[in-house]
């Protein structure tokens, strides 16, 4: 019996789902986008400006940045991505070229003809696609320690795109210690919020996560894309922790070198979430870039 069938069998088929998920947050707001119920968080009133979270997480990953820029002038609209949070883990496409067309039929429903991206990790690919495939609707970028190139990808990532050998490895060892990977992600795991934990253990066990997840992992065919990026010529503002062990500081400096417009701006002591470790330079840095990428109170 060959190998990949081996593996579907020992580890069984891996669901997806779609529709409300066991204690979903009361008051969430959802639109229906490319056959996904989409949660949505929109404040704030003024040009507008797009949070993309990274992989395995969800729009609380912007707890403390979105009142901030919605304070200084702007509409901020976050959402979890197909897959996560409390979005739908239906059956299909999962790169980031279809994640961006979800993200921008979202947009259109909500009246914005363009925004300002902001991205952290695997979401960056995500803000990336946006900027390659409708780049009159983005009007800068702003990543935070982006995942977008093939040379990131771990061995269990590749060895996951072939069949039954991916449904088999999800099955056994993508809920392993979740706590012990996110503690690598900070410089100082004493900086982890608790609630952000949370939110990745409770994940774990929405219906259909396993399956988006590695759906996701698949979609990541970042050598297909990556010659690209010297095409984009919005302005981009590169913001890094120099001590991420997860995207480490040399992506950043290949990526400020292959995007025609961009700037990179490092964080000491700090891991792959400078909007949580370094929160105040890094928001202090995110905004100066707003307001000349995407100035406060100039209307659409």
């Amino acid at each position: 019996m060959r190998l990949p069938l081996v593996c579907c069998l020992l580890s069984g088929c891996l669901g997806y789902h779609q529709g409300p998920m066991p204690g979903e947050p009361g008051r969430s707001t959802f639109r229906e986008a490319r056959g996904a119920r989409v949660r949505v968080r929109d404040t704030g009133q003024g040009p507008a400006v797009v949070l993309l979270h990274g992989f395995a997480s969800s729009l609380e990953t912007w707890d403390r940045i979105q009142p901030a820029l919605a304070r200084a002038g702007y509409r901020v609209i976050a959402l979890d991505l197909k897959g996560f949070g409390w979005t739908d883990r239906p059956v299909g496409d999962y790169s980031p070229a279809e994640q961006a067309r979800l993200v921008l039929e979202v947009l259109s429903q909500l009246g914005v003809e363009d925004a300002a991206v902001v991205a952290h990790s695997w979401g960056a690919s995500v803000a990336l696609a946006m900027a390659l495939g409708a780049p009159a609707r983005v009007r800068g970028l702003a990543l935070y320690d982006a995942w977008v190139y093939e040379e990131q990808l771990p061995s269990f990532f590749l060895w996951a795109r072939a069949p039954g050998v991916g449904e088999a490895l999800f099955s056994m060892f993508y809920d392993e210690r979740p706590d012990d990977r996110m503690a690598l992600a900070f410089f100082d795991p004493a900086k982890l919020p608790e609630r952000l934990m949370e939110d990745v253990e409770h994940a774990l066990d929405r219906p259909g996560t396993r399956a988006a997840a590695l759906a996701a992992v698949r979609g990541q065919r970042f050598s297909e894309i990556e010659g690209r990026y010297r095409e984009i010529r919005q302005p981009a503002l590169l913001l890094w922790g120099r001590e991420d062990r997860v995207s480490t500081l040399h992506v950043g400096e290949r990526l400020v070198r292959d995007l025609p417009d961009a700037q990179l701006v490092v964080y000491p002591r700090c891991g792959h979430f400078p909007m949580l470790e370094a929160e105040a330079a890094s928001t202090h840095d995110l905004l100066r870039f707003l307001r000349g990428a995407h100035p406060p109170g100039i209307a659409q």
